[in-house]
Parts: structure tokens; C-alpha cells; sequence
């Protein structure tokens, strides 16, 4: 698993210079990392969880050091670990929900915007759900779990700046982002 850093440095690398598909590169290498982790593991269900919230984490600290938005890496790494877990059989629900605290935990750690790398992370799942053919309100509710849950392991002040990005992010389903934060529907 520690060749994901390596690979996405190698892929990255060619991005620095923002002529390329950030998104899309992240996306494909973190796929086939899970892939090739998993299959190699063995044991699908023990596995993926674990493979996903791995690749992400190593991914944000490869995207950070190469110099690429990180934010962008977000979308790719949670779209891809969830597309891979998805391959081989695996959790996707769980495999959103650890994807988008390691991703929101390790932005935290490099020193990035919580808020910003939380609605990357909801959005890689709602991508994911729509490549997947998955129901893109669970991935979402599963994705916005992770993200808050990472987010106040953070600290209270980034718990906070999460929770008013994701209120706040136009791309996202609101009714799934409200009823999470306040613990109301709309039919309540």
C-alpha cells in the first residue's frame, strides 16, 4: 500500500503545472490501488474499508506535496476508492464514510481548508454513486458522516467551518445535508 504515494506523485507529477485532469488522474490511480489491494488481501469484506481510507489518506498527502489542489484530489481519491471497493464487491456505504474522514482528517493535518476537502469529499461520493449506478443520497449521507465525524477530531472550529461548507456548497443535496446536521426532515 505505501506504493500509493509513490503512484500518485508519479501521476501527479505531470499536473503541477495545471494542464491536466487532476480529478480524473487521482481518480483512476486511487481505483486501481484499491483494486489491486484488495484482491491481493484476499478477504474483501476485512479489507476495503481499511484499503479505501489508506489510499485517501496517502493520496491528500501525495496531492499536497505535489502541489495540486487538494481539493480536486478529493473528489478523485473518494470517487475512485468508492468505484474500486465497488469492483471487487465490497462496502461501499462504509467505504464512503471512512474515504471522507480520511480525507477531511489528512487536509487537516497538511494544513488545509476542512470545509472545502468536506464538500470534495461528498461530492467525490455523489460522483462515485452516479459512475456506480449506487443511490447518490446514501453515498452522500454515508460521505457527510465521515467528513464531520473527521472534521471534529480536527477541532471544534473546523467541526464548525465543515458544517456551514456543506450547508453552504451549492453542488450538494441539501434536503440529505440538512436533515444530518439538525436531525430534521422535511417531513418532520
Amino acid at each position: 500500500m505505501s506504493n500509493i504515494t509513490d503512484d500518485l506523485k508519479n501521476a501527479l507529477s505531470g499536473l503541477v503545472s495545471g494542464a491536466g485532469d487532476v480529478v480524473g488522474t487521482v481518480q483512476e490511480v486511487a481505483k486501481n490501488t484499491v483494486v489491486s489491494t484488495i484482491q491481493a488481501g484476499g478477504d474483501v469484506a476485512s479489507t476495503s474499508v481499511g484499503a479505501a481510507s489508506q489510499v485517501v489518506s496517502d493520496g491528500v498527502s501525495a496531492a499536497s506535496d505535489a502541489g495540486v489542489s487538494v481539493t480536486d484530489a478529493v473528489i478523485g481519491l473518494v470517487t475512485g476508492v468508492i468505484e474500486g471497493v465497488k469492483e471487487v464487491g465490497g462496502d461501499v456505504g462504509g467505504t464512503a464514510t471512512e474515504a471522507a474522514h480520511g480525507a477531511v482528517k489528512t487536509v487537516g493535518d497538511v494544513g488545509g481548508d476542512v470545509g472545502e476537502s468536506a464538500v470534495s469529499a461528498v461530492s467525490g461520493a455523489i460522483h462515485a454513486a452516479h459512475d456506480i449506478g449506487g443511490d447518490s443520497g446514501e453515498l452522500a449521507k454515508d460521505a457527510v458522516i465521515g467528513a464531520l465525524r473527521a472534521a471534529d477530531e480536527v477541532g471544534s472550529e473546523a467541526g464548525e467551518l465543515a458544517r456551514k461548507a456543506l450547508l453552504n456548497a451549492a453542488a450538494l443535496p441539501h434536503d440529505v445535508i440538512d436533515a444530518l446536521l439538525t436531525g430534521k426532515t422535511d417531513s418532520s
